[in-house]
């Protein structure tokens, strides 16, 4: 069966002056079809299928409101589950239970299914500690006795991590990465963003806060019907390299920055991949490439990189290598002409630029929080104005939450006599989203 292909479209300087050998350059990585519309024919035949992980320690129970709605919740996003579709629930304490099926497998949705996980759901109660890792672990033991490779999860948590060493975290994350993708939400204030962040970026999911307990279930419901809307899954970033250039970096930059490099798997002379997920049709996304190349000649023209979207090739097959779904090309030319060498496309210094903002929020809030009003109010500022260069209106709200803005233009700003720990906190989660280069 053919999979969907992708467009790979590149935006970079091709020229170097003589010396050169620096390269940088925005991919942007489309998915063929209309966004919202599955493929006529799904390309796996395996299916879907969902485990929705729900904190039930102690803590759930104060306010009494969070464990209502996170059953609320979850209901929510069983009802969202169309018929054909794999899934489980799982409690998660300092122990991780099966709440359905109780025998550890997955069920196929359909309407007695549904009927049955929303009825064993309502019956949860807070009692316990929290130990996230036994989750994990045992949401991919779940996966494992379904068909479908499109496998995604949503952890909800309210608190910190206390009833487990954070190397048995470190060692679960690793356990599940390129298993199933991860989407985790922390439910009022008192959970830690870093520790719920290791796991989304682990698992190439999202992290966000739900101050509020009533808003959990619009928040399952839209992770779900995302979730859903996947077609094409395991899809890797291959870039390839002559021998006189090699990868500096390479991370995603839209919808979110998430740093890749470290995840580089070798498949060959010259070339790496790097993980990207899996796709619904329409899907758009940014990637940030650095190479660093061989100086040659003034004149001289280079295939500076070959990227790629490849089909990770399913277990078992005899394929190697994986299918090729879409190609893009990195060329350079060395030049004498400063006017040539001297330009930074338009994408490159944006997003150089998104970057540098979320380093400037997360550096203003571990100020704020050791007490260094002098380093937090400068770093902030700056977030301030790169939000305001970039057009990133909902960063510079989330901003205005936290500090008083004087001149947005300047940066100048005054931190706030008290903030919300809500809106701290959701400042942090966000940071790392970003907007899109605005093309021509």
């Amino acid at each position: 069966m053919s999979l969907p292909g992708f467009t790979v479209d590149v935006d970079h300087n091709p020229y170097l002056s003589a010396g050169g050998r620096d390269v940088s350059a925005i991919v942007t990585v489309t998915a063929s079809g209309e966004p919202g519309a599955g493929p006529v024919a799904p390309p796996d035949p395996g299916g879907s299928a969902e485990v929705i992980m729900i904190d039930c320690s102690g803590s759930m129970d104060s306010p009494r409101t969070k464990m209502i709605e996170a059953r609320a919740a979850t209901s929510a996003a069983i009802d969202v589950l169309h018929d054909g579709v794999w899934f489980a629930i799982i409690q998660g304490t300092s122990l991780a239970r099966h709440v359905y099926p109780p025998d550890g497998t997955m069920a196929m949705a359909d309407p007695r299914t549904r009927a049955e996980a929303k009825h064993a759901v309502a019956g949860l109660r807070a009692n316990g500690g929290t130990a996230i890792g036994e989750w994990l672990r045992l949401a991919r033991q779940v996966f494992a006795t379904s068909p479908a490779t499109l496998r995604h999860a949503i952890l909800l948590t309210d608190g910190k991590n206390q009833h487990e060493a954070p190397e048995k975290l470190d060692a679960a994350i690793r356990l599940c990465e390129g298993y199933f993708s991860c989407d985790c939400r922390g439910v009022g204030t008192d959970w830690e963003v870093s520790e719920v962040r290791r796991i989304s970026t682990g698992l190439l999911g999202t992290v966000d806060i739900v101050p509020d307990p009533a808003g959990l279930a619009a928040d399952f419901e839209q992770m779900t019907r995302g979730a859903l809307q996947k077609q094409l899954p395991d899809v890797m970033l291959r870039v390839w390299t002559p021998q006189r250039a090699a990868v500096k970096f390479v991370k995603q930059v839209a919808p979110a920055i998430d740093d890749l490099t470290a995840r580089r798997a070798g498949t060959g002379p010259q070339a790496g991949d790097y993980p990207t997920g899996s796709w619904a049709p329409g899907e758009s996304r940014d990637y940030h490439v650095g190479i660093e190349v061989a100086a040659a000649d003034l004149g001289q023209e280079m295939l500076a990189a070959r990227i790629s979207l490849v089909a990770t090739p399913p277990s078992g097959s005899a394929a190697s290598t994986g299918e090729v779904l879409g190609q893009g090309l990195v060329r350079v030319t060395w030049t004498e002409d400063e006017e040539l060498s001297t330009r930074i496309s338009a994408g490159v210094a944006h997003y150089t630029g998104q970057a540098e903002l979320a380093a400037a929020i997360a550096d203003g809030l571990e100020a704020h929080k050791r007490g260094d009003e002098d380093v937090a109010t400068a770093r902030l500022g700056k977030a301030v104005r790169l939000a305001h260069e970039a057009g990133n209106e909902d960063t510079a709200r989330l901003l205005s939450k936290v500090v008083d803005v004087v001149d947005e233009a300047t940066g100048t700003v005054r931190l706030k006599k008290k903030v919300d720990a809500a809106d701290e906190m959701a400042l942090d989660t966000r940071s790392v989203k970003t907007v899109r280069v605005k093309k021509g």
